[in-house]
């Protein structure tokens, strides 16, 4: 079993465990907060990255990081993804304390996969996803766009908008290292991603009539 379908079923497991358990006591101790750190409760900078919110909270980021993770290790050794998964990870639970209050608790995979979509952005952009129906470069950048427009404007609810920013810039390094072709790469990631603003904005509502 590769690394990254290794770690997709620690997550599965994991949040299942939790689930099951319905225990506010024992998640306590596993998820991550400034508390918890403070507390001495370090693991939880690493079993928090395995901990899912709800079934949707699961599933959304595994098959992101199942396309993302093995678009990596096809292309890579098996660290690029374990090592900066862990970093991106944890690094944007230890940033995002200078965000969030120390009683806020943070859980899931989400920063530490916008760490893998950013090395995937600047080693394979053009890799096309059937499940996306577009390629990845312009998956990731959209996504990244996306949080940095929800996090500017202060969008509620429960989502770890600066922790999936976070994640992401932690990825940018290991991209730059990964592909000798990085630069090349970003210049088609922002092409893409103009096109697919100017198709957005201006071809579609032109096609369907809507002003």
């Amino acid at each position: 079993m590769n690394k990254t379908n290794l770690l997709i079923l620690l997550c599965v497991l994991a949040s299942g465990f939790v689930w099951f358990l319905d225990d506010e006591q024992v998640s306590g101790y596993l998820v991550f907060s400034g508390d918890n750190l403070q507390k001495g409760y370090v693991w939880t900078l690493v079993t928090g990255l395995f901990l899912h919110a709800d079934v949707f909270h699961l599933m959304g980021n595994m098959v992101f990081f199942y396309i993302f993770g093995n678009t990596i290790e096809n292309e890579l050794d098996q660290k690029w993804v374990l090592i900066p998964f862990f970093c991106g990870g944890v690094g944007a639970f230890v940033f995002s304390l200078f965000y969030y209050p120390s009683n806020v608790q943070m859980l899931g995979a989400s920063a530490a996969i916008f760490t893998l979509t950013a090395i995937v952005m600047l080693l394979k952009p053009l890799k096309f996803s059937f499940v996306f129906l577009m390629p990845l470069g312009l998956v990731a950048m959209i996504y990244f766009f996306f949080n940095a427009l929800e996090f500017y404007f202060g969008t509620p609810g429960n989502v770890s908008y600066i922790g999936h920013l976070i994640g992401f810039l932690i990825g940018v390094p290991f991209g730059v290292a990964s592909s000798k072709d990085w630069s090349k790469n970003l210049v088609i990631t922002s092409g893409l991603f103009g096109v697919y603003l100017i198709v957005v904005y201006f071809v579609l509502p032109t096609i369907f009539g809507i002003v």
